[in-house]
């Protein structure tokens, strides 16, 4: 299914003389954080040679037309953002450090033989099957050999602490795709196959020239625009892969493509539960079932999958046979939770990465935890369970968030803005993290959950503006970077919303963001980018895993105009500007 950014998709820790290192996460009951050291772990070898930020160096296309290359051009320089509060001189002498984290998003690792997903929309949208997916594991593996690789902050020189992913870690909602996730991120042995172990069975090799096909001479539409021939391309995305684990802990968030088949779809109906795991398989379907699904996804306005189970009805006789397969079985929101406690996916911790067992009563998927002395962290689970790729949050997660909020605020303000004072705080500075960003998020009713109100973006920064401890809003699901200020008339009630670009579609980033305090009555949060640790160039032959990860960059600048609303130039777009790239984002902090 395509990105959930848009329609259903295709598919040991350092700390400063005095800090606490990193914690295990309270359970979404109460508002206190309650820490503990995590287990440390030993990490694997690098594959590749960098180690680097952005600010060092950033791939770029070569010069040309069609199908083009990647080099390695200049980084990206600091943007000071002063909108919130102003940059003043000598605060690069006066600053501490107070916390260092990686953000992953969107990670979308994937199945690309599963019969949920829905290729054949690329009849429509050429954007809606990506020619990348099936180096989804081995780009990601890579991905956290970078970060095994960083030795400390850019700006402080602080290593980072933890890795926070917020979201659509997986792409179909299935149990293998939650255990490479979970593998990859705390080491192991992936095999990124299902179905046939000895085979391919998906759209690659189908003979249809909608799909790019690397290891056949077809003269398919990929082909045609510039993409290579790569004989063995298939054999080697299906090779397994070794992850090191991350040498630090890490946490989660969920998405909407973790918690909904597709990212959009119901989760609850038994045919497509069958069909999932079942040995058909759609590779292609007529213009007019086409359109009349990309109709409904695009709007997300079937939520029950009426119309796609009517399609698959239709077309069952034209459906290719597949190997079966279990493993690809929808996930519940228990079992999500389970796995995540499960010791064997432990890494370098904490246990549970963010849940516990009292999560599993009721199935909450938000928490709070300690980031470092004075600094605390709130994930948030903003899914539609019913099925809708957009946002929201329940209102009792809300009353939640406002509890945990006014727990760390020695002062506040009501609803009416009435200032509150809050003898019992602890004063923390507030990081919040969530996939959807704010204007993802709407009221829509959620059939699941029908006895509570949903809230949108804008109520949602409404509250975190009652809060000057607040201080950004750190999400993912539009795959775009981009960072929004959100002020307010009393300055130390604004705050900052970073929002970071997936790791499957172009530009593939991660942010190493850093948190100082600058003694001047301001704050700095610095959010640089950072690629996965492949080179930006390699040769069509090397189908190593270095190779395979390299490729996965270059293929997914060379995809075609992404359905992210934005024509031309689509993928320099979904790097962001300047101003949301490497950034200081100043705020004031009394």
């Amino acid at each position: 299914m395509t990105s959930g950014a848009a329609v259903a998709g295709t598919g040991a820790v350092w700390a400063l003389p005095g800090q606490r290192r990193s914690s295990a996460a309270t359970d979404g009951t109460t508002p206190q954080t309650d820490p503990v050291p995590p287990p440390s772990r030993p990490g694997g070898g690098r594959a590749a040679p960098f180690g680097v930020t952005t600010l060092e160096t950033t791939a770029r296309p070569a010069a040309g037309n069609g199908y083009r290359r990647l080099v390695s051009g200049p980084g990206w320089p600091v943007a000071v953002r002063p909108e919130l509060a102003a940059a003043r001189s000598g605060r690069e002498d006066r600053r501490t450090a107070l916390a260092c984290f990686v953000q992953f998003t969107d990670m979308h690792v994937a199945d690309v033989q599963s019969p949920l997903r829905t290729e054949f929309l690329r009849a429509r949208s050429a954007g809606s099957w990506r020619a990348q997916e099936a180096l989804s594991v081995a780009g990601s593996v890579s991905l956290v050999e970078q970060v095994n690789a960083l030795g400390g902050g850019p700006h402080t020189g602080r290593p980072p602490a933890f890795v926070m992913s917020t979201g659509d870690n997986i792409d179909n909602h299935s149990a293998v795709e939650l255990e490479w996730f979970l593998t990859l991120m705390s080491g192991g042995r992936i095999t990124p196959n299902t179905g046939d172990p000895a085979a391919y069975e998906g759209v690659q090799n189908s003979g249809l020239a909608l799909y790019w096909h690397p290891d056949a001479g077809l003269r398919d539409q990929d082909k045609r625009r510039g993409l290579p021939r790569i004989p063995g391309y298939l054999d080697a995305a299906l090779r397994p892969v070794v992850s090191p684990g991350l040498r630090i802990p890490w946490y989660s968030t969920p998405g909407n493509h973790d918690d909904l088949p597709g990212g959009c779809l119901s989760p609850h109906d038994p045919v497509l539960r069958d069909y999932v795991t079942g040995a058909r398989k759609l590779f292609s379907v007529p213009d007019t079932d086409v359109a009349a699904l990309a109709r409904v996804l695009e709007t997300g306005g079937d939520p029950k999958s009426t119309v796609l189970l009517e399609i698959l009805r239709r077309n069952a006789a034209g459906a290719r046979s597949v190997t079966p397969d279990e493993r690809r079985r929808m996930v519940t929101p228990h079992e999500y939770l389970r796995a995540h406690l499960d010791p064997a996916f432990a890494g370098a911790g904490p246990a549970g990465h963010g849940y516990s067992e009292n999560h599993l009563d009721g199935e909450r998927m938000y928490y709070s935890f300690a980031i470092a002395d004075g600094v605390i962290g709130i994930s948030i689970d903003t899914t539609y369970r019913s099925g809708h790729y957009e946002g929201s949050l329940g209102s009792e997660q809300l009353a939640w968030l406002e509890r945990t909020l006014a727990a760390h605020s020695a002062r506040f303000y009501d609803a009416d803005g009435r200032p509150v004072r809050n003898s019992g705080a602890d004063d923390a500075h507030i990081l919040v993290f969530s996939h959807h960003h704010s204007p993802s998020m709407t009221r829509r009713r959620d059939a699941a959950r029908t006895e509570e109100r949903r809230h949108d973006g804008e109520e949602v920064i409404a509250l975190l503006g009652r809060f000057p401890n607040v201080v950004a809003w750190i999400n993912g699901h539009s795959h775009i970077n981009r960072i929004t200020p959100h002020p307010h008339p009393t300055a130390a009630r604004s705050f900052w919303e970073v929002n970071t670009a997936s790791h499957v579609d172009y530009p593939q980033h991660a942010r190493l963001i850093e948190l100082v305090d600058n003694h001047d009555g301001t704050l700095s949060l610095f959010t640089t980018l950072i690629e996965s640790a492949a080179p930006h160039r390699t040769e069509f032959d090397d189908l190593s895993a270095v190779g395979l990860a390299s490729l996965y960059r270059e293929l997914a600048y060379n995809a075609p105009g992404l359905a992210a609303g934005m024509p031309g130039g689509v993928h320099e777009a979904m790097a962001g500007r300047a101003v949301d790239r490497n950034t200081e984002l100043v705020v004031r902090r009394e």
